[in-house]
Formats: C-alpha cells, structure tokens, sequence
C-alpha cells in the first residue's frame, strides 16, 4: 500500500478531537464513533499512517465507511483514500459503491462496480444490492438486465436481498411484468419482497394492483407492517377506496401507531383525497408532532376539496409553526392562490423560491404560470416560463391555455407553433387550449384548421371538449346555423355543456329559434341551472318579446330554480374579502354601500344606463336599478377604489358569468377612475382599460 501524508498548515494547528490517553490498538470506535468532522478524521489518519495501523483492512474500512457514509461532505477524502489502496477487497468496494449510489453519482459507482469486476474482488449479495440501486436511480434497465444475469449465474438467485432489489431495479425502470416474475418466483416472499412490489406498483401508479396485492397478502395471512400501509393508504387514496382506508385507520388506532409520523400522514392524505376533509383535519390535528410531509397532505386536501381559503389560512399556520414549506406545499398553495384570485400571497411564493434560491422545477414552474395566468397577470406567466430550465408539454399548454383565457389568442398560436418546433407534441389538453384560443381570437379558420389536424397529423381522437370548442368558435363568430349543425354532425352524442355553448352563442347574436332548441336538448339530458333560464330569457328580452321573457323567469320560480348567488373576492394588502349580491353582512357595510352608491352616481353622470333585465327575479320595477347595483361585483369594485391608490390594477374573481350590465359598468368605472380592471368569471378574463374590455364584448 503506499502511504501518503496529508500536510498541516502550521499557521492554523489542529486540536484533539478528544483527551485521548492512550491511542488504541483497535480504533474502530474510535473512527466510527468519536470523529465527528472531516478534521477529527485527518488527525486519526495521520496516526494511522504512523503507526502502520493503516495497513489493517478492517481499520482501513473503518476509515473509509466513516468518509464516505457517516461524515457529510467527506466523499472527496473517502475517494482520495480508496484511490491509495493497492488492492481493495470485496468490502471497500461495498463502502465506496454503496456511498457513490446515495450520495455523490450513481454513475461513478456503476464505473467502479466494472473496476471491481477487472479486480481480484468478488461481488457479493451487499454489492450486487447496491449496484442495482444505482441502475434503478440512472432508470439503466440494459445494465440491471445484465446484472440479473450475474446474479443467476452466481447464484445469488434464492438470496431475499438481493431480489428484493431486482424487483425494485424492474419496477423503477417501468418493467412491471418482470419485477412480478421476479417476485412470483421467490421461493420464500418475506415482508420485505411483498413492500418491494407493493412500492413497484405504487410508484408505476398501479393503484388497483396495490390493493389487490394487499388483499393477497391478508388472504395468505402474510404480516404486514407501517411500510405495507403507507403504500396501501396511498393507493386508497387515489382509488377513493373508503371502504380500505377506514379499515387501515382502525387498525392504526388499535394497534397504537399514531407515533409514526409517515404512516399518520399517510392517512390524513387518504381521507383527505377520499373527499373527507372534516377527518383528515382531526387526524391532522391529533399529531404530536408535524413535519412539512404532513402540513403538505393536510393543505393539498383542502385545495383538491376546492376549500382554497382554508387552504391558505393553514399554510399561514405552517409558516407561524416555523416549518419550511416544500415543492408540494407550494403547488398547492399556488393552486389555491389561483383559484381565489390571490396574487399576494402567490407572489410571496415565488419570493420564496428565488430568496431559497430553489430549483424551478416543472411541477412548481407549470404552478407558477397556471397562477399568474389565472390572476390576469399573463406577462408574468411567459417570464416565468422563459426561466424554466426544463418545460413538459403541461408547461406549454399552461402558458397556451393562459394566453387564450386572457385574451391573447395569436400570441398563444404564436406558443403552439414554437412547441412544435422545439418538438414537444401536444396532448389532448393542448388542443382545448389551442381550439379555445381560436375561439377567443375570432379565428374561425386556424380553428377549423386545428381540429382536422388534431385528427389527422397527431393521431388524436376528438373528446366532447373538443367538439365544445368547435362549437365556441362557430358560434362566437355568428355562426349559429353552422355551429347547429357540426353538432347534428358529431359521431359522439353532445353533451349539455355542448348545448350550453351553443345557447351562450345564441344570446350574444339574439338566435330565439335555435336558443330554444339549445335548452330543450340541456333538460333532456340533465336538471338546467338557472343560468340555463336566464340565457333564453335574454334573448327574448333582446328582440323585445318581454312576455315570452317573463314567462320563463316565471318557469324558474314555479321549478324552484333559484339563480346561484354571485360573489366576488378581491385580495388588498394580503387578505382575501368576499362580496355576495346585495349583501347585507358583509364587513364594512355601511362603507362599502356608501362607496358603491358615490361610484355608480359618477358613472351614470358619464353616461352609464343601467341594464335592468339583469336584477333578481322577485325586484319590483322600482327595485331594480338598485338591485343590479348591488351585484357583487360592484360591491368589490368599489371597495377596491377606496382602499386602493389611484392607479392601482382592481382584479377580481367571481364564482358566476358576468352579466351585461356590470360589464358595461365595468367598462364605465374603467374610464371614469381611470383604472385598469381585471375580472375574472367562470369562463375567461375581462382586462378592463379606457372603457373596453378584451373580450371585445361577448363572453
């Protein structure tokens, strides 16, 4: 072996690592124990080295496995070592490739483990093990296959460890079928060979055959453990399988478990998916302690139930409990600041990721454009996808689908055509938000362009979404009679939200006779909504025929049917306030009222006539204006004006389709403040500026 010394500056000189009164004859304690950091291990070293204790290999691979596993940012020390060996034995190569794998590349340890293999060294079951771990991290199924050679050839076939790994190498590398070969043919399928699949699948998102694995497992009356229902809750999870879950809970109670921190989280992120969030919280709740897993589980529940302000009043907590937030905090976080319209707290978000300098990853990058999309800020959706290192088709149709809903259907054309480009094939998905931006855009053509080469240059079969754009696109343009029949035409039967299209189209070119058609065909497939009703009585209001108006308003009130009511919400300063028409508990009433009334009084001065057709159904005549002043819009509106800077941007977010005369209004309040106004409804942005909007008047 050649010994070499590590010099000592002078200038800085070394204390001990600890009173030593005699170093000893075996230091094994020593080194693995007492050395705490990589200048404790260079005083031993040095000793070593001395005394010719470094000639011992088993003091040697003490030394070694404390480099290269048990002290952090040692690796280059470890290596320098090893490299002095002359001939390392089957030990050192599984301390040096078991540490590349996990710690530095598992690239350098499947280059070493071919060194190995050109050395007198024998692999055995530990190096085999971990060499697969790095073919599975590299996803190199060709090597792993050849390594699955060795092992037959060797005989290492009937060893549990190292088949454990082979079935965990397959299912990493998508081979399925063969890890279940693998795992079929174990003569003996110990615990740890069930989780070994239990976790293949889990990670393919096999979720059907998690369960039925499980099954097998309680059928055969194999014990299972904490590792075994993690994976079964996840499954449970996305399979929305209560029934399962309930009954892994109550084994988790019985069985005392609720310290397992991993096994507890895994439950709250099943009843949470389940769509039972009241229990999910109660688990979440009961925890001795929380780590960002949990925290994490408990705030994407919240916004896959859609309950976003819950969402964000739990991610404030997570963030006063000092708990640093992860990727998945924050796509869900930014999901829920999405749909609430919350550009504050959003914005903080990205903060965060530059101030921790995080990597932009896609999830988080595909977040970040969704959000900024979504609160009307599309310029900053195309910076932050012109930073992403790395883009994904959802990346692309995020930014595409933005674009159009903001009102920017050429310039999300333009993205479509630079997708190709750069060879990213769009999916189904992209094709809504290509169809949508056309629609958006009055492109009929590159519409009906799109949808034929859909078909015919990408191989995708038209779903109803598709033929729901078409219909948009036909029907925004005045193309009513066209739009009629592409859906007599479809091979697919329209579903009501083809028809709801068609009748939205109907109302804004005052097409009665198709309108009419449009609903009969809504209540033959399903309950209509009051929106339904109140389309077709627009377009009766709008050709004069007010009776046949009235009589449908009547209809509406003799099926029950009440209009859902509209809320709006508006962010200032951080925080979240929510108006409803005509709302009589809001906070700060008597200002919000006060502002509301000063605003339409300097609207109609500049020429503003309120739409009354829009007022709810039970206002008397005199009632009206009033009424329709009070739309919650409005409401937020105003508010916004007052507790805002002159020149500050409004955005607002509204649960229903914006009715005519608060878009008119929008568009006064516009001018007259000189204010730009972002609305967003259900169905696309309104970016009020100077009294026009950018949907150009039909929405």
């Amino acid at each position: 072996m050649a010994l070499t010394a590590f010099p000592i500056s002078p200038a800085k000189p070394l204390t001990a690592i600890t009173t030593i009164p005699q170093f000893p004859h075996n230091p094994k304690t020593l080194i693995l124990q007492q050395c705490k950091t990589t200048r404790d291990l260079n005083q031993v070293h040095a000793h070593l080295i001395k005394t010719r204790l470094l000639l011992n290999p088993t003091i040697t691979e003490n030394l070694l496995e404390s480099a290269a596993i048990l002290l952090p940012n040692a690796m280059d020390y470890a290596l320098s070592i090893f490299h002095n060996l002359d001939e390392p034995d089957t030990l050192v190569y599984n301390i040096m490739i078991r540490s590349l794998t996990y710690k530095l590349s598992p690239l350098e340890a499947f280059l070493l483990f071919k060194k190995m293999q050109e050395s007198s060294a024998e692999p055995d079951e530990f190096t085999l093990s971990s060499i697969l771990k790095a073919c599975s991290k590299l996803r190199a199924l060709r090597e792993g296959e050849q390594i699955h050679a060795h092992i037959v050839k060797c005989g290492f076939k009937s060893n549990g460890f190292v088949e454990n790994t082979l079935i965990h190498m397959y299912a990493t590398c998508g081979e399925l079928e063969v890890a279940r070969r693998v795992f079929d043919g174990l003569p003996e399928r110990a615990r740890m060979a069930w989780n070994s699949m239990l976790a293949g699948y889990m990670k393919n998102k096999c979720w059907d055959e998690v369960v039925k694995l499980f099954h097998e497992m309680l059928k055969l009356g194999v014990g299972f453990d904490e590792v075994t229902l993690i994976s079964v809750l996840t499954a449970c999870g996305r399979l929305a399988n209560l029934e399962l879950g309930e009954w892994i809970g109550d084994y988790i109670e019985a069985n005392r478990l609720k310290g397992n921190i991993a096994l507890v989280t895994s439950l709250v992120d099943m009843y949470a998916k389940c769509g039972q969030v009241e229990t999910a919280r109660r688990f979440f709740d009961r925890m001795d302690r929380r780590d960002v897993v949990a925290w994490s589980a408990m705030i994407s529940g919240y916004s896959q139930a859609n309950r976003c302000r819950e969402a964000l009043d739990l991610f404030h907590d997570m963030q006063k409990a000092n708990v640093d937030p992860n990727e998945v905090t924050m796509v869900s976080v930014l999901y829920s600041c999405a749909v609430l319209g919350a550009l504050k707290t959003g914005k903080w978000v990205e903060f965060y990721i530059k101030k921790k300098k995080l990597k932009l990853t896609v999830n988080l990058g595909t977040a970040l454009i969704d959000f900024y999309a979504k609160c009307g800020c599309i310029d900053s959706s195309v910076e932050v996808f012109n930073r992403m290192p790395s883009t994904n088709v959802f990346s692309w149709t995020a930014l595409i689908q933005g674009l159009a809903s903001n009102g920017q259907g050429k310039g999300a054309l333009e993205y479509f055509q630079l997708m190709q480009e750069k060879n990213i094939k769009p999916n189904n998905v992209t094709f809504i938000a290509v169809l949508s931006a056309c629609s958006h855009a009055g492109l009929v053509n590159e519409g009906r362009n799109l949808f034929t080469s859909m078909i015919k240059d990408f191989g995708i079969e038209p779903r109803i979404e598709h033929y729901g754009s078409m219909v948009d696109i036909l029907g925004r343009a005045g193309l009513i009679e066209e739009a009629y029949q592409f859906i007599k035409n479809m091979p697919i039967q329209p579903n009501a939200v083809v028809w709801r299209t068609l009748l939205a189209s109907c109302r804004a070119h005052k097409n009665v006779e198709i309108g009419e058609e449009s609903l009969k065909h809504i209540i033959s497939l399903e309950t209509p909504h009051s929106g339904d009703y109140i389309l077709l009585s627009n377009i009766y209001a709008s050709v004069d025929r007010r009776e046949d108006a009235m009589r449908v308003r009547d209809q509406m009130r003799e099926k029950g049917i009440e209009k859902a009511p509209g809320c709006s919400l508006i962010e200032l300063d951080g925080v979240i306030y929510e108006f409803f028409a005509e709302d009589k508990a809001c906070p700060h009433l008597e200002e919000v009222y006060n502002a509301t009334h000063d605003m339409m009084k300097r609207i109609k001065e500049a020429g503003y006539v309120p739409y009354t057709a829009d007022a709810r159904l039970d206002a008397e005549e005199d009632e009206k204006e009033a009424s329709v002043s009070h739309h919650s819009e409005k409401l937020a509106i105003a508010f916004g004006l007052i507790r805002t800077l002159p020149g500050t941007t409004l955005r607002i977010s509204k649960n229903l389709r914006v009715c005519t005369d608060c878009h008119n209004a929008t568009k006064m309040i516009s001018k007259v403040f000189n204010r730009q106004i972002v609305v967003r409804d259900w169905k696309c942005f309104h970016h009020f500026k100077e009294g026009s909007c950018s949907c150009n008047d039909y929405w």
